[in-house]
């Protein structure tokens, strides 16, 4: 596995997904949307009250993430000091991410970035986020290099044993030409 370039075939263009090219149209969109729903709160409630209401969004954010951050340390130091150095699964209301990313989202800007923050908080729609996101994440790209380095790096965080073990190894390609022989190091017999 192998994370950089794609790699094509000569004279061929690299493939682009689909969410690839739309993504700085929904970032657009997205951003279009927040600050017309800002202007709206402050032609009903006033200017004021926006601003108490980002302000106090930041302060959130940061009381979720800095919970959040702590929570994972205190997990990683339980691990080490145990001596169990192998990943045990999260618990039962799953690891941080999502939490941390609600945080981040409260933080922003924004109140649509709100509302979907707070659905990263709540343990019903955090446990729906967090099924949908695996799967998007989990599912076999239309080409090679669909999702880059991100869905290959999920799939191989995913290859682990039941005890929880990580399997180290190597793909090796039928349909690849043989690459060199290194300097110095063992040759295979052909």
């Amino acid at each position: 596995m192998t994370f950089g370039a794609q790699q094509t075939a000569p004279g061929r263009p690299p493939h682009k997904s689909r969410a690839r090219k739309l993504l700085p149209l929904g970032v657009a969109l997205w951003v279009v949307l927040e600050i017309w729903l800002l202007t709206l709160v402050a032609g009903a409630a006033g200017g004021f009250t926006v601003f108490l209401l980002l302000a106090a969004g930041v302060v959130v954010g940061s009381y979720v993430i800095k919970r959040a951050g702590r929570r994972a340390w205190k997990r990683l130091t339980a691990q080490l000091q145990s001596g169990d150095t192998a990943a045990e699964p999260a618990p039962e209301g799953g690891g941080n991410g999502l939490t941390m990313l609600g945080g981040l989202l409260i933080i922003l800007p924004g109140l649509l970035s709100d509302v979907v923050g707070l659905l990263c908080l709540f343990p019903l729609t955090r446990g729906v986020l967090r099924k949908g996101l695996e799967r998007w994440l989990v599912r076999q790209p239309a080409a090679p290099g669909a999702f880059g380095p991100l869905g290959d790096a999920f799939q191989q965080a995913r290859m682990r044993m039941p005890d929880g073990k990580v399997v180290q190894g190597e793909v090796i390609r039928e349909d690849a030409p043989p690459s060199a022989p290194r300097e110095g190091g063992p040759q295979l017999p052909r």
